[in-house]
């Protein structure tokens, strides 16, 4: 008999706080369970992409914990735990989703449980994509990173469980032999970024779409810009119930030293050092809207306006669609110019690759507390891991490495 696919539990950000116990709940600790996670998730509603992962989680455990193991989430110890993650493992195939949809859509004036909604979903690289193969539901794997936040998440819940007083244990803690499912990785994690060569034609490639289409893609070079100069997470551009980034958040400092001010990851307020590059990019951009050269402090102006309608961007999905179609060029140029393999690298590339790659190339020249600091990393040891320095020594002392004494490396 096929497990049926649960419907989702909580709305987004938005509209949590007017959601209620969904009447399909059967079993009498369900409504307390749904309460308490609510609430949990309330005190994350600070980020959109903290609220999502946090839901995400939150909301798979109780949908376990209610249809497989007929328990309180209250109730759990560490046995259950560790079924609940070989569960995550191999989830059934009707629990499993192709692509991301709507947990809630509008039908009637109401939010209503969407019944394409899928508690996990299948995905596969964007270059595998491109070659016109299809995601297989069976194919679903979970990754070394989604475990440790699973980890990491519910071990949250259950700490704000046992302040609430609801639940006596953290039974996460109690899981002695993390080992068999967490990898310890040895040395520098790999760092996802674009080459020299893939930055410099991408960039350009922006430059020559502004040129070709200004109405529509001077934004798209500023953008770029911002993305790699100053490090920028793609929830830094787009405008949220936190935080609108606006034209006044570029500002000059009694030294004469431009500042641009962002709230980040953890709802965290930095300061960002503007280079005289990034400032010559800012002009050029004000021009085309039409503005003066320079912000002032009463500029309220969107940083990323909309082009068609009023206000700030507010869609993430938006901003990567342009960025993608900057990439989507750029591989073409690179192919045109006999640079396969770039190409096809950069097949794979993120929005967030940006703000790695330029991470990763200032750290080489500017002091690391600097590049720190204006990354919002959290310590030092963050943005050691873009320090490649030793990784190309210890590749060119093993370089020339003799198999047999009889031979050498240039026979």
């Amino acid at each position: 008999m096929k497990l049926l696919p649960p419907l989702p539990l909580f709305d987004s950000r938005e509209f949590i706080s007017e959601q209620s116990f969904p009447d399909r709940a059967k079993l009498s600790f369900m409504q307390t369970d749904f309460n308490h996670s609510k609430a949990f998730l309330k005190s994350y509603d600070g980020s959109v992409a903290t609220f999502n992962a946090y839901r995400r989680e939150v909301e798979r455990l109780l949908h376990w914990s209610w249809l497989i193991a007929k328990k309180s989430i209250k109730d759990l110890i560490r046995t259950d735990i560790e079924a609940y993650l070989a569960f995550c493992q191999n989830p059934p195939i009707t629990w499993i989703g192709v692509k991301k949809v709507p947990r809630f859509i509008e039908k009637a004036g109401s939010r209503v449980a969407n019944e394409n909604w899928r508690p996990f979903v299948a995905t596969l690289p964007k270059a595998v994509l491109r070659q016109g193969k299809r995601v297989d539901p069976k194919q679903y794997e979970l990754s070394l990173t989604a475990l440790r936040e699973i980890f990491a998440i519910l071990s949250s819940l259950y700490n704000f469980l046992i302040q609430e007083e609801y639940s006596p244990i953290n039974p996460i803690l109690h899981i002695r032999q993390k080992s068999k499912y967490l990898r310890k990785r040895q040395g520098k994690p790999k760092i996802r970024r674009l080459t020299e060569l893939q930055w410099d034609y991408v960039i350009e490639t922006a430059k020559q779409l502004a040129e070709q289409d200004p109405a529509q893609h001077e934004r798209t070079l500023f953008m770029m810009t911002a993305f790699y100069a100053m490090y920028l997470r793609i929830s830094e551009l787009a405008a949220t119930v936190r935080w609108t980034p606006k034209m006044s958040d570029f500002h000059r400092d009694h030294d004469g030293c431009w500042w641009f001010t962002t709230v980040g990851k953890g709802n965290k307020e930095r300061q960002i050092a503007v280079s005289d590059a990034m400032l010559t990019a800012l002009q050029r951009y004000r021009k085309h809207l039409g503005l003066s050269a320079l912000p002032t402090t009463a500029d309220k102006h969107a940083l990323i306006p909309k082009i068609k309608g009023k206000g700030p961007v507010t869609n993430t999905s938006h901003i990567r669609t342009i960025v993608q179609f900057c990439f989507d060029q750029t591989i073409t140029k690179l192919r045109e110019d006999g640079h396969i393999d770039e190409a096809g690298s950069l097949n794979e590339a993120t929005v967030h690759w940006l703000r790695h790659t330029g991470i990763s190339e200032d750290v080489k020249h500017r002091p690391r507390e600097h590049v720190r600091d204006d990354a919002g990393h959290s310590s030092s040891a963050i943005t050691d891991k873009y320090i490649d320095i030793e990784l190309r020594a210890r590749h060119a002392s093993a370089k020339k490495k003799n198999i047999s004494n009889l031979t050498s490396p240039d026979d």
